[in-house]
């Protein structure tokens, strides 16, 4: 080992590697995040972030929301924000949109910079792109969305002109990449997309507690509704919209001529198609709906907005015991302990 002398008196062994490495950690441990904003709401662009549980149905109603949006006259970016990179293939007819991620990892390699031509796309008045997220086991996805929203900072995000910005956010994943848009306050407000089951009701309730934590900590984004997707009638997610207290901003049903033309990656949010009026209206609700205060429910109360068979309540917790746990019995051993009288 190489030692270093610091003076006649003191010979002090130089850093390994892995200390060196352990004090950079510490340090970056110890720096403060950035102060969440607190002041009023300046941009006139409508910064939307959507989230839900995965595979409820985002995609579909953004790109669905997002081109009825344009054929109003509206100037929208649609951003996707979840690792699997689905936001954009109902728009653009199942084609696969370049990620941010890869693209600027490819043009680093090549010496170049990113270009908006590189990662943004169009159609019919819908620009959209894709974060994108690392390969599988080789990277946190929730970084990867902090790495995309840097560049589009440095290709001039906050500079673009833009009626409405979509985010559509991963809601099952709660690490803090997926919930920048709600600490730093990079949206006005946050929709929820749900439908009358469980998981989605209970991602959907996590994503109110986020936003009534920040709130807490003096951030302004607060929750415009809920859009409830493939509802079946049954209720479950309209009492849950009642019980947090939030608007339902459209109910789209579980109809099978949705469900076929979204497997053809068939845009239905258009002024011709006969489910037009529904994305028409839902696009006025999600422009107007101002940022709500919502109560998250507890798990308990979540519960309760199910029948007891859909969810197996009545069942009784039975303790374990040191028996059950080694599968024989257990002989009670004395303490070797001694004990003291008290004087």
């Amino acid at each position: 080992m190489t030692v270093v002398m610091r003076n006649a008196d003191q010979v002090r062994p130089e850093p390994t590697a892995q200390e060196t490495m352990r004090d950079g950690l510490r340090h970056e441990a110890s720096q403060e995040p950035d102060p969440v904003h607190t002041g009023p709401v300046k941009k006139e662009t409508q910064i939307i972030a959507i989230y839900g549980k995965g595979g409820i149905g985002k995609s579909f109603t953004l790109a669905n929301l997002s081109y009825m949006m344009a054929q109003q006259g509206k100037k929208v970016l649609l951003i996707g924000c979840d690792p699997k990179s689905d936001t954009t293939s109902l728009l653009f007819g199942g084609k696969a949109c370049p990620t941010i991620i890869e693209t600027s990892t490819r043009k680093k390699l090549a010496g170049e910079q990113v270009a908006i031509g590189d990662v943004c796309f169009k159609r019919d008045g819908v620009y959209a792109m894709e974060l994108g997220g690392p390969e599988v086991g080789r990277g946190c996805g929730g970084r990867g969305i902090i790495h995309g929203f840097e560049t589009l900072e440095k290709l001039g995000f906050h500079d673009w002109g833009f009626d409405f910005v979509l985010l559509d956010f991963l809601g099952d994943v709660v690490c803090g990449g997926f919930g920048l848009p709600i600490a730093r306050d990079m949206c006005q407000k946050v929709i929820v997309v749900g439908s009358n089951d469980l998981q989605s009701l209970y991602v959907a309730n996590n994503v109110c507690s986020a936003v009534e934590y920040f709130r807490k900590l003096g951030g302004n984004v607060g929750v415009a509704g809920m859009v409830i997707n493939k509802d079946d009638g049954t209720g479950e997610a309209q009492a849950f919209t009642e019980a947090v207290g939030i608007p339902v901003l459209a109910a789209i049903p579980a109809d099978d001529d949705i469900r076929r033309k979204s497997a053809n990656y068939e845009i239905i949010g258009t002024p011709a198609s006969p489910w037009g009026a529904l994305f028409a209206e839902l696009a006025q609700n999600v422009a107007d709906a101002p940022p709500q205060h919502p109560t998250p429910l507890s798990q308990d109360g979540l519960l309760g907005l199910f029948k007891g068979d859909a969810v197996g309540r009545g069942v009784t917790l039975v303790p374990a015991t040191m028996e059950d746990m080694c599968g024989r019995a257990i002989v009670e051993k004395p303490s070797l302990e001694v004990v003291y009288d008290t004087v």
